[in-house]
């Protein structure tokens, strides 16, 4: 397996498991982030890119990769996943290296695995 499908393997795993043993609120807050990220005044594909700007400058490698994988799943380009790491990274300042250097790792595979399918 490779780190795309273990990033997913587990997220859904984790997810229902959280979600069998939380409250009303905890799934509250999952429906939430959820819903967030559907088209509106801003449509789903720029929302995914903000998502993952301000992932990068809360330096969560695994919100990263969530947003590298959603924004993927819309089509964007590399060159724009790139430009909107490059934001993050100008918001975030050095701190953010080693994260973008995990997102372009994940990207390149996210690229890959694409070319193969």
């Amino acid at each position: 397996m490779d780190k795309v499908d273990d990033f997913n393997d587990y997220r859904e795993k984790m997810n229902k498991r959280i979600l069998e043993v939380g409250d009303l609120q905890t799934k509250r807050f999952f429906s939430l982030d959820n819903s967030v990220y559907k088209s509106g005044e801003l449509d789903a594909k720029t929302k995914e890119l903000l998502g993952l700007v301000a992932s990068m400058v809360l330096r969560c490698d695994d919100c990263v990769g969530y947003h590298l994988i959603q924004s993927k799943k819309m089509n964007t380009s590399y060159a724009e996943l790139v430009e909107a790491l490059n934001i993050g990274l100008i918001v975030g300042g050095s701190i953010v290296i080693p994260h973008y250097r995990k997102a372009i790792e994940f990207l390149d595979e996210l690229e890959e695995k694409e070319t193969n399918e």
